[in-house]
């Protein structure tokens, strides 16, 4: 067997997951699985997300593959670095060539190289893993292929950028047959009632976030036909019978004309199937809504960030908050959940500021909210503004991007009560909402039940 895929995520590890209990599987090691079993390449997947470390080392040194493909991210940094540094001290392992991928790698390229890797891919990883893998079981030389990195004597060699893939329609669907999903759906199906599985119909991103990586897929925006992605979702739903899906792009409705497309294949196709998705206010009305619940959209995240305009404007998120707002309110009135996301600690965020996004939560009123404290990934915007201004950064092998620390406007430990408080005051808020809905249910109950009495007596 010459090629492995895998990554470093075990969920019995993850104590943050382990209360949410939402699994989903590595949907890009399984496009670059597809694509190079297409291009006659076979491989195999493991899939550690409900394995360990000892049982992933354990098939390895059985197998002995050739090539082991590890993708990497910034949640699951420490446990690759630790992978690649076991299967290169270890001859037992056979010493495969050892390449990772993913979002991490392309700013961190020497810290990866020098932690162990023998190659890494930059950008979307599927013809460029195909070219470096069939180079690399032919004994053919590299050098020339687009994308990568690897070190000679020391010194870090970067090839030229490969460009990306333009027509998406020409990508398989992910080898979901090359992990086990029947882990992933009743783990859904125990803790939430309902099994979930992931689909992507889009990548890149055309807009500027400054907290936002862009790293693999780019600034850009490129989508499947939507009637392929409907046979996906068809083969899915025959194979695998979820009760619902996760579109996993970034802004599901940055095109009205595409989702006019979508609606109409679904219908066509009487297909009425439980979603959610990501998108951003000002990229939905009232017809994408009705389109979407039409078609069985019952969740709909949309990205706020924070409820001070001052800050959305120091983000470049280019929306206005009362439009955020306006959305998650209409939205709920159609009868779908709403989500939206929340950060503080962005820099320069003040008392006032954090006071207006508890305002804007309790009026915009949406099902569901996460909140997060800002933190800088490398690479991007927010990370050049704060570099300078960044006053922790631990081991790089044994940290990760969350744990780095920069001159806020408050210190860290300020931004840990923040969000404590943002939580009590919104639920207290709904609290008292809900308790004023049910005096006026029971006054209203009580009054129908005295004007009944005194019209028969």
């Amino acid at each position: 067997m010459n090629i492995l895929l895998t990554h470093g995520y075990y969920l019995n590890e993850d104590k943050k997951e382990a209360k949410i209990m939402k699994p989903y599987p590595p949907l890009g090691l399984l496009y670059v699985s597809s694509f190079l079993k297409e291009n006659g390449l076979k491989n195999k997947v493991f899939d550690s997300t409900f394995s360990s470390l000892e049982k992933q080392l354990q098939w390895i040194a059985e197998n002995q593959p050739k090539i082991v493909g590890i993708y990497t991210n910034l949640m699951t940094k420490i446990n690759v670095i630790k992978l690649v540094k076991l299967l290169k001290n270890n001859p037992e392992f056979g010493l495969p060539h050892i390449i990772l991928g993913g979002p991490d790698v392309t700013f961190n390229c020497k810290n990866y190289l020098n932690s162990g890797a023998d190659f890494l891919v930059i950008g979307e990883g599927e013809e460029t893993m195909y070219e470096l893998c069939s180079a690399l079981i032919t004994n053919d030389e590299y050098q020339s292929i687009k994308g990568i990195a690897y070190l000679v004597n020391g010194q870090l060699i970067r090839t030229s950028t490969r460009s990306k893939i333009k027509d998406l329609k020409n990508l398989p669907f992910p080898n979901r047959a090359a992990i086990d999903f029947k882990p992933y759906l009743d783990t859904w199906e125990t803790y939430h009632g309902k099994s979930s599985m992931t689909i992507s119909t889009q990548r890149g991103c055309p807009y500027t976030c400054k907290w936002c990586s862009t790293a693999v897929y780019g600034q850009s925006y490129r989508r499947r036909p939507a009637k392929q992605v409907v046979e996906e979702i068809k083969l899915i739903l025959d194979t695998y019978h979820p009760d619902a899906l996760w579109f996993v792009d970034d802004v599901f409705t940055v095109s009205h004309k595409w989702i006019d497309e979508f609606h109409k294949e679904m219908t066509t196709n009487h297909l009425n199937v439980p979603f959610e998705i990501i998108t951003r206010a000002e990229r939905l009305n009232e017809r994408v809504l009705k389109q979407l619940k039409d078609i069985g959209c019952f969740r709909i995240w949309i990205g706020a960030e924070s409820g001070s305009q001052t800050v959305i404007d120091a983000m470049d998120r280019r929306v206005e908050i009362e439009s955020v707002k306006q959305m998650i309110q209409q939205t709920n009135a159609f009868g779908m959940e709403t989500g939206t996301f929340i950060m503080l600690g962005y820099p320069g965020e003040t008392e006032a500021d954090i006071k207006e996004t508890i305002q804007y939560l309790k009026e915009a009123n949406p099902t569901h909210y996460t909140i997060t404290v800002a933190y800088p990934i490398k690479g991007t915007s927010l990370y050049e503004d704060i570099e300078d201004r960044i006053i922790h950064q631990p081991h790089w092998e044994t940290s990760t991007d969350r744990q780095i620390d920069f001159k806020r406007t408050y210190r860290r430990k300020y931004y840990d009560y923040a969000v404590k408080k943002v939580i009590n005051e919104v639920e207290f808020e709904r609290t008292k909402t809900f308790s004023r809905a049910l005096i006026h249910k029971v006054k209203s109950t009580l009054l129908s039940l005295i004007m009944l009495s005194l019209k028969y007596s």
